[in-house]
């Protein structure tokens, strides 16, 4: 009796097979018969389909996106850029990457969550461009400073929707990968600090970390008032913005007795 059933079984799975294939186009392989692939337990026929799995088929109601993280990321970003972090809700997130309203809960908890990932990435990405400009201070620590201010402004200038994240006053500096990623990025200004400290003549050095972060509250204040943000909230300037934060920079940093070497300059005499 038990084996008559599994032959019948398996004249029609086949059958059955083809005629989804001949409706709905090639089945895929994580629905047809059989556990799905890594041993991962799942629906068996594509009729049993998930939600996620019926998005091969197409649908308003379900996905089938090849980084649904990486797309709802993108979508944030230009969602700020066009209406600011309030602006931000995940039902509409799932509408631009045309997934359904529950997908995006599959990656991210919740609103916050996602913001987070954003402003998380953001921190990494000015780190790594701070870092860049510094090059180990290169051929002068205290030059190689505005070089970091410079990267800094840059960011801001480039990555708009991302700076927004990254300081919104919203919670998301008390996840865990936006400290630890914004701990880093303050961690390339303090080496830099340190470095252009011990150029010092001053028989006290500064301490490198009241610097790093006098250095970087004045690069985010130039940020913030001048590059950062939409056209219409920008102060205007009478100089370019790099030419402010050098200007700050020199006289903070002589105040410090601290001073770059100035290449071809004319010797006296």
């Amino acid at each position: 009796m038990a084996s008559n059933v599994r032959q019948r079984a398996g004249s029609i799975a086949p059958d059955f097979i083809k005629e989804t294939h001949a409706q709905n186009g090639p089945v895929s392989p994580r629905l047809r018969p059989g556990l799905l692939p890594d041993g991962e337990i799942g629906p068996k026929y594509p009729l049993m389909a998930t939600q996620d799995q019926r998005g091969a088929r197409g649908g308003r109601d379900s996905y089938h996106h090849g980084n649904l993280r990486e797309a709802l990321i993108r979508a944030a970003l230009n969602m700020i850029a066009e209406r600011g972090l309030a602006g931000v809700a995940v039902a509409e997130l799932a509408r631009a990457v045309g997934v359904s309203a529950a997908a995006p809960y599959r990656h991210f908890r919740d609103r916050n969550a996602l913001l987070a990932e954003v402003a998380r990435r953001g921190f990494e990405q000015l780190a790594a461009e701070m870092e860049t400009a510094w090059d180990e201070g290169q051929p002068d620590p205290v030059g190689a400073v505005d070089r970091c201010g410079r990267a800094y402004l840059a960011f801001a200038r480039r990555e708009p929707a991302a700076f927004a994240a990254m300081f919104a006053d919203s919670g998301f500096g008390e996840d865990a990968g936006v400290r630890r990623a914004s701990d880093a990025a303050l961690g390339v200004l303090r080496r830099a600090a340190e470095a252009a400290c011990a150029t010092g003549t001053a028989r006290r050095r500064p301490p490198a970390l009241m610097v790093a972060l006098h250095v970087w509250s004045l690069a985010h204040g130039i940020a913030a008032l001048f590059v950062g943000g939409g056209q219409d909230m920008r102060r205007k300037l009478p100089m370019a913005p790099e030419d402010l934060l050098e200007a700050g920079l020199l006289l903070y940093l002589q105040s410090l007795g601290l001073t770059a070497v100035q290449e071809d300059a004319p010797r006296e005499g």
